[in-house]
């Protein structure tokens, strides 16, 4: 592959959006900036795939940060950030999904312009709607809602402020890093009038050989995922019955060997 556009000659940082699991879901753009940094900063859950396609003489820096333990705190990444850019290097963050959806994308933004780097952001694939999508459910669908909803699911402890009366009607619901908040959602919007036979999808791993779904109703949903761990998406809403017939992401085509040219 060409390399894409002319980078600055001085340091310079691109944040990249790594998408949500299946490394085929990197943008054009963003596999070009990954290929080309001279230090690259990645997340936990990055594809391993894309970190091969890392130029051999190039730094690479695991700053991935898991449930309850920081290997880096976010100040530290941004310092780093701004540390090897100022020594003229291009740097690539690669983080999961995209930098903008609950990424912490705009706080490196801002670190990087408060010391004067230069830098770019490259959207990426979030899981918000590509989980969803590999397990056969449009979060939106003519007919049955024009609207959806993304949250962060830790956010949503009594105190977080969220309106949780305002959440029943706002479409198809989608909750990241919700999985150890399950029963407080549930609680939550049963308590402002979503009713129990309100279908539910648990994504396990989303878009990737690993995926797993698991689906029932509001009121069931803590049993029948009981077994699924982090990553996960949840998805709520009438869409979910949708999973029936257009479910396409089956065992065949988690074996086909797609690979990068």
């Amino acid at each position: 592959m060409k390399p894409f556009g002319i980078l600055p000659s001085k340091g310079f940082v691109s944040i990249i959006g790594a998408g949500p699991g299946d490394p085929e879901l990197i943008t054009v753009k963003g596999l070009d900036r990954l290929r080309r940094a001279d230090v690259v900063l990645y997340d936990r859950l990055v594809a391993p795939q894309l970190l091969e396609e890392i130029n051999a003489r190039s730094e690479a820096i695991d700053v991935g940060k898991a449930p309850a333990k920081q290997r880096f705190p976010q100040s530290e990444i941004n310092a780093l950030l701004v540390e090897k850019a100022q020594q003229g290097k291009h740097v690539a963050r690669l983080k999961g999904g995209d930098p903008f959806v609950f990424g912490r994308g705009g706080e490196e933004c801002q670190a990087l312009a408060e010391a004067g780097i230069a830098y770019e952001v490259i959207p990426g694939v979030s899981s918000a709607i590509a989980a969803p999508a590999y397990a056969g459910i449009p979060v939106t669908q003519r007919g049955i809602t024009t609207a959806f909803t993304v949250i962060a699911g830790h956010t949503v402890e009594p105190e977080s402020g969220l309106d949780w009366a305002a959440i029943p009607k706002s479409g198809t619901l989608v909750f990241l890093m919700g999985v150890a908040h399950l029963p407080e959602i549930q609680s939550q919007l049963l308590a402002h009038g979503m009713t129990g036979d309100t279908p539910v999808a648990v994504i396990q791993s989303g878009t990737t050989s690993e995926q797993i779904v698991v689906v029932g109703t509001l009121e069931n949903i803590l049993e029948e995922a009981r077994d699924i761990l982090p990553p996960a998406t949840i998805v709520i809403g009438e869409v979910v019955n949708l999973r029936q017939q257009i479910a396409w992401f089956n065992e065949h085509q988690k074996t086909i060997p797609f690979g990068f040219s």
